[in-house]
């Protein structure tokens, strides 16, 4: 029996290609009611969600990475660059709003966001990459890790999901260090 491969894919997106909008509002949806919904505890309504989505390709702070699995948008993530009026922070960015929806989970897609995040973070000239995530999201955490983010503190009172306090946890990296991780191109399947 052939063995089947998967084509695992990021890319930085900004405008949407035909069913682009829907697929992720879809892969959205799924990983909010699976606990990963960086912000929202329920999906909104499509309508809300179609509208956050067009919005991030508006703002031009933010830089919206799509992840797709077999073509499929499965996840994304978003480089957001600091207000121009922050010259002290100039030269930091934040990386938010990362999920996979849970279909796609296993095949890499959030360690290719993260670094091609990362890659995009560095080509603007940014030396800082910085991140928040609540306690809950454990697989997020270790993996955050595992690619040379430092916890620096912790917020015991970050989020509240359902009446119950969550802490969370923030992760700086500094973008500037010869220890760069290998980065596959945008647009190509890892080996």
């Amino acid at each position: 029996m052939a063995e089947m491969t998967t084509a695992a894919t990021v890319e930085r997106v900004t405008k949407f290609r035909s069913a682009d909008l829907n697929d992720l509002c879809e892969a959205a949806d799924l990983a909010i009611r699976d606990g990963g919904g960086f912000g929202w505890v329920d999906p909104p309504t499509r309508d809300v969600m179609e509208r956050y989505w067009k919005g991030v390709l508006i703002v031009p702070e933010r830089h919206l990475f799509i992840a797709r699995l077999d073509g499929v948008v499965a996840g994304s993530a978003q480089l957001v660059a600091p207000p121009r009026n922050n010259e002290a922070q100039a030269h930091s960015a934040q990386l938010t709003t990362s999920f996979v929806a849970p279909w796609a989970r296993g095949h890499g897609l959030a360690r290719m966001l993260i670094r091609a995040v990362e890659a995009a973070a560095r080509e603007a000239g940014y030396r800082v990459l910085n991140l928040d995530v609540r306690e809950t999201q454990r697989a997020a955490i270790a993996l955050y890790e595992t690619l040379g983010f430092q916890r620096w503190g912790t917020h015991p009172l970050y989020a509240n999901v359902r009446g119950q306090n969550l802490a969370g946890h923030f992760f700086t990296k500094d973008l500037t260090t010869t220890d760069l991780p290998s980065v596959q191109p945008l647009t190509e399947a890892p080996p």
